[in-house]
């Protein structure tokens, strides 16, 4: 199968389209002219608010104009990763794509079919002309990704539907009807740098080829953290020696588990070998912990140039409290139909060194926002000790199941006479902006849906071919389903 047979067509047309416009997280720009541009090509009432979602109202087809009004949304921003030795640019170069077997993939970069495939079948049902349907709104909000940015900036009235269909899932034969909140916490250790003592080798280790993954759909899949991983090693090698940290750097978005990183340290010159020892029966101890889930990791340490460091008590801070704070699951869902799922999870998702400071990202999700704060309290408090500066932000709500909901008892039956199966119902772990959309709007009715992907937020980011054209197919016969207003 080559990207021309791809089905259905006319969705997957606008997906290759999609991918030639740059849109990383709060980079969006293009992408808004790109979708304001295709509404007016296409003479459809297409409004930009002043957070930068872009909103593009088609009237109903012929019969179907006493229909509700559906909201259709995707975001349209993407996670921006790459293979460590692969030149690309994401500002301005295009996704490229291939397909293998019954999986769409992109050469050594992530997909970004979150959520370019639903801004495409948006995109796809705007252009139609033989689909039924009352009147729809199709909406593409801005930076998911790093902050829930359009959502949270979305004003009441921006949308005037009564349901809403989210783009945004990642399992096709399950439908969403709730999520968890989240927030982000930022240390900052502050420092001088120094000489390093005389008489120390510097070293440099690295650590890549982990799977990582999504911080909210892949915590529960045990996947390993290259951050505490490193820090892991760090904290015990400094229980033996006086090493002093120069570099580390690991991760790079706030939702992904992070899949690679180094760090640069100077060691006494009596210790280089002892540490270097160490590293190999540590690497092969970590191999065999994750012998199911990070089948390639690859361990290498080498000396390196000499730099300036940070100050030994910054330094062991900064490794005990990254031994300390929480990484993956907190709690499972208590209710027993749910049991199966995550409730409260932390993730370690980034660190960055400057010549002044090291900089920490962890996100914290939860299903109950009490819990949510004791997570985040719990994360804050260990930084907090270990004496850096902390802040918060980045709060979503989460998306409460509405028992009552029309919109999801129309989903369930139309996908029942498509496939002769029962779909799953289901809360997520991850953050959807239905968490937001629901603050502003209190009685929208609201279901999440997609086509099934896999490795999201990595370059090994791909897409289930076939699942694209039954979520096709289940939208339309939605569409054809829903009520007189």
């Amino acid at each position: 199968m080559n990207k021309n047979e791809l089905q259905p067509r006319c969705v997957f047309e606008q997906f290759a389209k999609i991918n030639e416009v740059p849109r990383p997280s709060k980079h969006e720009d293009k992408m808004i002219e790109y979708l304001k541009n295709w509404g007016k090509e296409h003479n459809l009432d297409t409004l930009v608010d002043e957070t930068g979602n872009v909103i593009i109202r088609k009237c109903a087809t012929p019969g179907y104009e006493d229909r509700e009004t559906v909201i259709l949304q995707s975001h349209m921003d993407m996670v921006c990763d790459k293979l460590v030795d692969v030149d690309f640019n994401f500002n301005t170069d295009a996704i490229q794509t291939y397909v293998d077997g019954e999986w769409l993939k992109a050469k050594g970069t992530t997909l970004g079919a979150d959520d370019g495939i639903g801004d495409a079948i948006q995109l796809a049902l705007l252009a139609s002309e033989d689909i039924e349907h009352g009147p729809i709104e199709c909406v593409f909000t801005r930076d998911e990704e790093t902050g829930l940015t359009g959502a949270h900036g979305m004003k009441a009235g921006f949308m005037t539907g009564k349901m809403l269909i989210n783009l945004d899932s990642e399992d096709e034969g399950q439908i969403f009807v709730s999520c968890a909140g989240g927030l982000s916490t930022k240390a900052i250790f502050k420092f001088v740098k120094e000489d390093a003592p005389n008489g120390y080798f510097f070293i440099k280790a690295q650590l890549k080829g982990l799977i990582g993954g999504h911080s909210g759909d892949d915590i529960n899949k045990h996947r390993a953290n290259a951050i505490k991983i490193l820090t892991r090693f760090l904290y015990k090698e400094q229980d033996k020696y006086d090493i002093r940290i120069a570099q580390f750097t690991s991760g790079k978005m706030h939702n992904a588990i992070p899949r690679d990183g180094y760090f640069t340290i100077a060691v006494p010159n009596n210790a280089k070998e002892n540490i270097k020892a160490d590293w190999n029966i540590f690497a092969s101890d970590v191999e065999d912990e994750f012998h199911v889930t990070d089948k390639n990791m690859i361990f290498n340490m080498e000396s390196t140039d000499a730099e300036k460091v940070l100050p030994a008590n910054v330094g062991s801070n900064f490794v005990k409290s990254m031994q300390g704070i929480h990484n993956g699951i907190l709690a499972m869902c208590q209710d027993e139909a749910i049991s199966w799922m995550v409730e409260t999870s932390s993730n370690v998702a980034s660190i960055v060194t400057t010549d002044t400071d090291i900089t920490i990202v962890a996100s914290q999700r939860s299903n109950v926002m009490s819990n949510l704060e004791n997570m985040g309290n719990t994360i804050k408090s260990v930084f907090e000790l270990a004496g850096a500066e902390v802040s918060q932000g980045d709060r979503y709500p989460a998306w409460k199941m509405n028992a009552d909901s029309k919109l999801t008892k129309i989903a369930v039956d139309s996908y029942k006479r498509l496939f002769g199966k029962e779909p799953k119902v289901l809360g997520i772990h991850a953050g959807l902006e239905c968490g937001l959309f629901s603050e502003r709007y209190p009685d929208l009715d609201m279901v999440s849906f997609g086509p099934t992907l896999r490795f999201v937020h990595t370059p090994d980011e791909c897409l289930f071919i076939p699942t694209v054209q039954m979520v096709w197919d289940h939208l339309k016969e939605i569409l054809k389903s829903i009520p007189s207003a």
